[in-house]
């Protein structure tokens, strides 16, 4: 029998998404040497590598990323014919809130995805602030809502928590090139007051006793990026939100730093069909 097996497919695209197959293992539901043989299996059908294997992780050979990208189409179609056969069409428009702290250098892509998968889905695309996110999700201004919560204050979280996207740490970063920047007073780097991270950067100092000062106020994560990267001060940031030209500090005058979550907003009562299964297909694309 010629062609590829889908669960193989489906497991080539987790294990490259997460670049490595340790990382893909609980996306498939799978143990690591079951995606590993899964993947052998895969490459003796393809008759050709698809993996390059290293410290690091895994990437695509040329092989692998033809083969990706069929995949992709292959496993968009199949979850449209079954969704058909279902009675349930993925098309309509859909209004998505997505923090600016949410993989900054990767949500293009992933946005790009999901509308290669679902082209008759029409994203109304926003970028907001945590806190911004949710009031409007509360007076129903959207579908779906990705936010950001310190994850030491995610169990005193009065709303219902949705599907968990990523967990990640949150660092203290400053220019890679510019010296370290641990003046006394410390000059923070922040986004605007409303901003919840900002809130908690701060309060924590203070709580700890290290001396700061506003150097500089961003109003989006890309431009607190760029004020890091030229050496104007220090920032907190979470760890994907790390770019050429910063890197991690380390110092004993430095608080230790808690991970943050980001997951969807919670189902409201009522949700339709089609944002039900819109908020399916953005946890696969995005998580």
């Amino acid at each position: 029998m010629s062609g590829f097996d889908l669960d193989q497919l489906r497991t080539l695209v987790a294990v490259l998404d997460a670049g490595s197959l340790t990382a893909a293992a609980p996306k498939v539901f799978l143990s690591q040497s079951s995606v590993s043989e899964q993947m052998r299996k895969l490459e003796d059908r393809a008759g050709q590598a698809l993996l390059v294997r290293g410290k690091a992780g895994v990437a695509a050979t040329p092989a692998g990323e033809r083969l990706l990208a069929h995949a992709r189409a292959i496993l968009a179609l199949s979850d449209e014919a079954y969704r058909d056969l279902r009675g349930v069409a993925l098309r309509g428009e859909l209004r998505l809130c997505i923090t600016d702290y949410f993989r900054p250098g990767d949500v293009a892509r992933m946005l790009r995805r999901l509308n290669e998968q679902y082209p008759q889905v029409r994203l109304h695309v926003t970028i907001m602030k945590s806190g911004a996110i949710e009031a409007a999700y509360e007076r129903g201004e959207i579908d779906v809502g990705i936010s950001m919560v310190i994850q030491e204050r995610s169990a005193a979280r009065g709303r219902a928590q949705g599907a968990l996207l990523r967990r990640e740490p949150l660092l203290w970063m400053a220019s890679e090139v510019a010296s370290a920047p641990l003046a006394d007073p410390l000059p923070l780097l922040v986004l605007p007051e409303s901003c919840a991270l900002r809130q908690y950067v701060e309060g924590l100092l203070s709580r700890r006793g290290v001396a700061y000062s506003v150097a500089h106020v961003a109003s989006g994560v890309a431009g607190l990026q760029l004020a890091v990267a030229a050496g104007l001060g220090i920032a907190c940031l979470n760890e994907s939100a790390l770019r050429a030209g910063m890197t991690r500090v380390h110092a004993p005058g430095l608080p230790p730093l808690p991970s943050v979550e980001f997951r969807l907003l919670a189902a409201r009562p009522g949700e339709s069909d089609f944002v039900g299964l819109a908020r399916e297909a953005i946890v696969k694309a995005m998580a």
